[in-house]
């Protein structure tokens, strides 16, 4: 049987290892738990050893989830493709979206974010290994959708996101990251604000902490795997 509570307990021993490797703070990364798929039973199972950060990919799964939750203080991040009919039950139930790759989308999101919630944190996805068929805006699109995008209200934009070309070599794991990386650094330069990298998921966020990044997405190895093809977060 699944102890989400002992997947949890080693999930962070191998999140602090990392980070002692990489001589960087433990508390450098937040582990996001992507609860995709999984019942609220679950998600209060992983509340209760200490996991706040929650997020989903499919929208009515997860108001129902929130719905459910409601008396938990948790914090909601959105990471699944965004179609224009779901902007507004995304900003007015979330605090994190990470997955904006348009500025359409970003508009939508800024008109409809309630105003007596804070800023929406917004991560720009960028397709990093520059798939065909995968979301995400163009390396040398970015700066030019973050500075659109800083000039809207009701929004901040915390950074960059990516889930790159799915590799079992650490080597390439390692350039996607250090790609990303590189691209947040040169839009620093310009915005000092930013400061996330959401990029790491349960195979691959020992690379990505070692490359920078502050913000792990973890499913599978928290809850265990699902019952459908491609369940590798």
């Amino acid at each position: 049987m699944i102890s989400i509570a002992n997947n949890f307990t080693q999930v962070r021993s191998e999140i602090a290892n990392a980070c002692q490797r990489a001589n960087r703070p433990i508390d450098a990364v937040q582990l996001l738990a992507v609860s995709k798929t999984r019942t609220a039973a679950q998600l209060l199972e992983l509340h209760s050893s200490g996991q706040n950060h929650f997020a989903e990919n499919y929208l009515q799964e997860a108001l129902d989830k929130i719905t459910a939750l409601s008396e938990l203080p948790l914090i909601w991040h959105f990471i699944g493709p965004i179609q224009s009919n779901k902007t507004r039950a995304i900003a007015e139930n979330f605090s994190w979206v990470h997955s904006v790759d348009r500025i359409k989308i970003a508009r939508r999101l800024a008109e409809q974010r309630p105003q007596h919630l804070p800023p929406l944190n917004i991560c720009i996805q960028v397709n990093i290994s520059a798939e065909a068929n995968k979301a995400g805006c163009s390396i040398e699109q970015t700066a030019d959708l973050i500075e659109q995008i800083t000039q809207l209200p009701n929004l901040k934009l915390r950074g960059l996101m990516a889930i790159p070309k799915a590799t079992q070599i650490t080597a390439e794991q390692q350039r996607a990251f250090a790609a990303l990386a590189e691209l947040l650094s040169q839009c620093q330069q310009q915005y000092p604000a930013l400061d996330t990298l959401s990029m790491g998921m349960s195979a691959d966020i020992v690379p990505a902490i070692e490359q920078g990044a502050t913000i792990v997405r973890v499913g599978t190895a928290l809850f265990g795997p699902r019952n459908y093809p491609n369940s590798s977060v």
